[in-house]
């Protein structure tokens, strides 16, 4: 079930394209979210579309895990932070969760999804623990978590940005509420519409390429 593939992004993952026409369920993962930039013309003329020119006769049920940041020995084209670039093309959902009870619940949902997902992981939140139940479990795709409440700021935050900005405020004491979307589309909007309402005031805390 684990196959080791040749170094051709773009072949590849048209490979994994034909496999989910074929009614498989394929994940295909790219060690570092750089190279998918070879995988362009796939990802956003077929993957992305092909549902829709089919009139939803035809579905993609392919989901793409790739990592992000930088971590020992990754330089300019290894550590790149382009999920936001995949969150803008029509077609495809994009999930970033933080937490490893979250990783899980999200992919088994993206696995099963009708829909191709892009699953963005940073390296950096690798080494994070976390309870995690043993059972099969999805969460919903779209709903977004408040992972601290607060009333002065609504601050939104993705992936290892989510966990850095509760530190934060756990250490300093700040009456801050911390959104983590955990899907970039479908975005939460109301969750985040809700908190600001209540707040004033938001910040955006996406992240970047975390030096440690």
């Amino acid at each position: 079930r684990i196959i080791g593939t040749p170094i051709s992004e773009n072949a590849m993952t048209g490979v994994a394209l034909g496999a989910a026409l074929s009614g498989m369920r394929p994940v295909y993962v790219h060690l570092r979210v750089d190279f998918m930039m070879l995988t362009m013309d796939q990802i956003v003329n077929y993957v992305a579309k092909w549902r829709y020119m089919t009139h939803g006769q035809v579905k993609v049920t392919l989901v793409i895990r790739a990592v992000i940041g930088r971590g020992w020995g990754s330089a300019a084209q290894h550590s790149g932070t382009l999920h936001s670039i995949f969150a803008h093309i029509p077609g495809l959902k994009v999930m970033m969760p933080s937490t490893p009870y979250n990783v899980k619940g999200l992919f088994l949902a993206a696995v099963k999804e009708d829909y191709p997902v892009i699953f963005i992981e940073h390296r950096w939140l690798y080494k994070n623990t976390g309870h995690v139940p043993p059972e099969m479990y999805t969460l919903p795709i779209g709903k977004g978590e408040v992972m601290r409440e607060g009333k002065r700021l609504t601050v939104v935050a993705t992936s290892i940005a989510a966990i850095d900005a509760v530190n934060a405020c756990e250490e300093n004491d700040l009456d801050v509420e911390v959104i983590d979307p955990m899907t970039l589309n479908p975005l939460d909007e109301t969750l985040i519409l809700e908190s600001v309402k209540k707040t004033g005031r938001l910040v955006i805390a996406d992240v970047a390429c975390k030096t440690g």
